[in-house]
C-alpha cells in the first residue's frame, strides 16, 4: 500500500492551483529530497532515494514528477504523481543508466508546448533548499518566482485525515517511550535504548522518522538533538531521549529526560520542575487567536526569574506535521495565530548547564475551537504533575 490519500492529494493540488490563479502564474514548481521531503511528500506521499527531485504543477494540464532515473520505477508503483521525466540535474553525479529516458528542460518545455501548455511564469517552493544548479538549470527555461511561503501555509493547518494520521503517530511515541525507560540503565548503551523505541515503532507501522532518534547521556544532553552513540549511561547522570515515527508521512513525538538510575537527585528534581511549570504555563495559552508573542511570555519570565535564560536555545512551542519542528513558530517574535487545525508542541528544554548539561520535555496538541487537546493524554497528565 502507498502512503498518499488520493483525496487528499487533489484538494492540494486545488489548493496549489488556487494560489497560481491569483498570482497569474502558469505552473508551480515544488522541490524536495530526502531531507527537505516536506513539500514534495504533501502532493505524492512519496520521496525516492539518493536522488532529488521536484513536482511541477501546471495551472491546467496534469502534474509531473521530475527526477532521476533510479526513482522513476519506485514513483510510478508508490507515488500519487506517476507521470514522471528524468533530468540530469537530479541524478546521482556521474552514474549511468543506458536504458533509461533522459532529457533537459529545454526538451520538457517543448514537449508541454506540443500538450498545449506554455509555461512564461513559474512559481517556486523551496528557495532555501534548492541546489543553485538546479535553479540556473530550470530557470534559464521558466522564469521563478518564489511561492514558497504560500505553500507552505497550506501545511500548517490540518485536515481531519491529517490529525489521524498524527495522532497515530503519538501512539506509536506512547509505547515507544516505554520501551526505550525499560532499556534506560547503568553501563546500557545508548544505542541500545534507540533500537528499543525504533523496533516498536517500525513493528506497528512506522514508516520513517522525522529526525534521528534522540537518546544523550549525562554532558552530550547539552548537544540539543544528540544522536544515540555507543557511550554507556553511568550512574547519577540524567539521560534525554526522544523519537519520532511517522505514518503515512506524518510525524508524533516526545521528550523527556530521565534519571539514568531510576533516582532524581533534588538539584534533578527541581530543574526538571521548572520545565514542568513552565509547561503549564504555556498550556494555558494554547488556543485561538494566540500568537508567538503571547505565547513565548510567561514560560521566558519564569526562566528569567529562576535564573534559566542562558540555558534556553529554543522557543517553547513549534508546530509539527510532515516534518517533527516545522513552520509556523511561535517564538518571541512569531506573529502566526493560531487556529483550529493546527497542531503545536510544547517543547521546553534547556541547554549547556554546567552541572545538569541538558534536557527537555515534549509532547504534543491540536488546536480546537476552545482551547487545544493533548495527542498524548498520558504524556500530557505526566508533565502536569510536579516530580
Amino acid at each position: 500500500m502507498a502512503y498518499y490519500n488520493s483525496a487528499e492529494t487533489q484538494k492540494r493540488l486545488e489548493a496549489v492551483r488556487k494560489i497560481l490563479v491569483e498570482k497569474k502564474l502558469d505552473a508551480a514548481l515544488v522541490y524536495f529530497d530526502e531531507l527537505n521531503v516536506a513539500n514534495g511528500w504533501y502532493l505524492t506521499g512519496w520521496c525516492g532515494q539518493f536522488e532529488k527531485g521536484a513536482v511541477l504543477v501546471p495551472v491546467n494540464g496534469e502534474p509531473i514528477l521530475l527526477g532521476g532515473p533510479e526513482s522513476e520505477p519506485f514513483a510510478k508503483m508508490d507515488s500519487a504523481i506517476t507521470k514522471v521525466r528524468c533530468f540530469p540535474v537530479f541524478m546521482v553525479p556521474d552514474e549511468e543508466y543506458p536504458n533509461a529516458t533522459i532529457m533537459n528542460f529545454a526538451q520538457l518545455k517543448e514537449e508541454l508546448k506540443r500538450e498545449g501548455t506554455e509555461l512564461h511564469r513559474v512559481g517556486m517552493v523551496g528557495t532555501t533548499t534548492i541546489p543553485h544548479q538546479v535553479y540556473l538549470d530550470f530557470s534559464e527555461c521558466f522564469p521563478l518566482e518564489d511561492i514558497t511561503e504560500e505553500y507552505e501555509n497550506l501545511r500548517a493547518y490540518k485536515s481531519p485525515w491529517e490529525i489521524e494520521q498524527i495522532t497515530k503517530s503519538v501512539q506509536l511515541c506512547d509505547v515507544a517511550y516505554d520501551k526505550m525507560v525499560e532499556a534506560i540503565g547503568v553501563g546500557a548503551y545508548e544505542y541500545a535504548v534507540a533500537a528499543a523505541g525504533e523496533a516498536v515503532c517500525r513493528t506497528n507501522g512506522a514508516n520513517s522518522f522525522a529526525y534521528a532518534t534522540i537518546v544523550g547521556s549525562g554532558a552530550r544532553a547539552k548537544a540539543v538533538v544528540p544522536t544515540a552513540t555507543n557511550k554507556k549511561m553511568e550512574d547519577g547522570e540524567l539521560v534525554m531521549i526522544g523519537i519520532a515515527p511517522r505514518i503515512n508521512g506524518y510525524a508524533g513525538t516526545f521528550g523527556d529526560t530521565i534519571p539514568v538510575n531510576g533516582v532524581y537527585t533534588q538539584k534533578q528534581k527541581d530543574l526538571l520542575n521548572h520545565m514542568r511549570e513552565t509547561f503549564r504555563l504555556t498550556h494555558e495559552l494554547l488556543k485561538p487567536g494566540m500568537s508567538g508573542k503571547e505565547i513565548d511570555v510567561p514560560g521566558r519570565k519564569y526562566y528569567e526569574k529562576h535564573g534559566l535564560m542562558d540555558y534556553l536555545v529554543c522557543p517553547f512551542v513549534h508546530s509539527m506535521g510532515l516534518m517533527e519542528a516545522e513552520a509556523p513558530f511561535f517564538g518571541p517574535n512569531g506573529d502566526f495565530v493560531l487556529e483550529p487545525g493546527v497542531i503545536v508542541n510544547i517543547d521546553v528544554s534547556f541547554f549547556g548547564h554546567p552541572q545538569l548539561h541538558g534536557g527537555r520535555i515534549e509532547t504534543g496538541f491540536v488546536i480546537t475551537e476552545t482551547g487545544c487537546e493533548p495527542l498524548s493524554p498520558k504524556m500530557f497528565d505526566y508533565f502536569m504533575k510536579d516530580l
